[in-house]
């Protein structure tokens, strides 16, 4: 990168023209991203009061997208958040979504339109943890924490929902909460949750006619759960 930068910079923004070289906030990521973890550019000193050893700690920039250095720092510091002052001891699921390249595209330029495919997606889900919790009643809620991945396993853009939640659904009880477990969530039971998902989600982009009415009737009449995914098969005990 140090080595690169400037002639990639000067080759980008001769070839766009006109344009200026694209996005400036990805410029100012890999200068950013080349100041971190240096010691030039800021530090700190730790030292141990008994044995006098003491050390320097170079900044990092906090970056979220170049970094595997500030990546890998911000994900332990939130898995550590959720699982020391967030998540109950109770068992949690994870559930995955992913989307047709069909609709990607939109999502990933639309973040209210991402808020909403979430939301319903949430809703679809708590309906049938609800059902399939024992004794729940029909105002039960569950609770969790969902997480928007905008990227593959090879970097390359594909938005998808990581949702970690409690495997469970909860109702007011006279001494606080009461917690009702889960139960019987096989595959079957989350291919049910993937179909009214894909309808809900298809019905969020006919409304606004991101997609003419021909495109939308194609895509329900897809099989395979019509370009859609939805995995749940990872439970953590409580």
């Amino acid at each position: 990168m140090q080595q690169n930068l400037e002639t990639w910079l000067a080759r980008r923004e001769a070839a766009e023209g006109e344009s200026g070289g694209g996005p400036a906030w990805v410029e100012g990521e890999l200068r950013r991203y080349l100041e971190c973890g240096i010691l030039a550019h800021g530090f700190a000193r730790a030292r141990c009061s008994e044995c006098g050893h003491d050390f320097l700690v170079a900044f990092y920039y906090k970056g979220r997208g170049v970094c595997p250095s500030c990546n890998a720092r911000r994900m332990v510091e939130v898995a550590a958040q959720m699982v020391e002052n967030v998540f109950p001891r109770l068992p949690v699921r994870q559930w995955v979504l992913s989307f047709p390249k069909r609709l990607r595209d939109f999502l990933e330029r639309d973040a209210k339109l991402t808020g909403r495919v979430l939301q319903a997606f949430l809703r679809a889900v708590e309906a049938k943890l609800r059902a399939a919790s024992p004794g729940a009643p029909a105002d039960a809620r569950f609770g969790g924490v969902g997480f928007v991945q905008r990227f593959g396993s090879a970097l390359d853009c594909h938005l998808h929902l990581h949702c970690c939640l409690i495997d469970g659904v909860f109702a007011a009880a006279a001494d606080g909460m009461r917690f009702f477990a889960a139960t019987g969530l096989a595959e079957g039971t989350v291919a049910t949750v993937q179909e009214a998902v894909r309808g809900r989600v298809l019905d969020l982009f006919e409304k606004p006619a991101l997609l003419d009415d021909e495109a939308t009737a194609n895509m329900r009449g897809w099989s395979h759960a019509g370009g859609s995914s939805l995995d749940a098969s990872i439970r953590i005990e409580a």
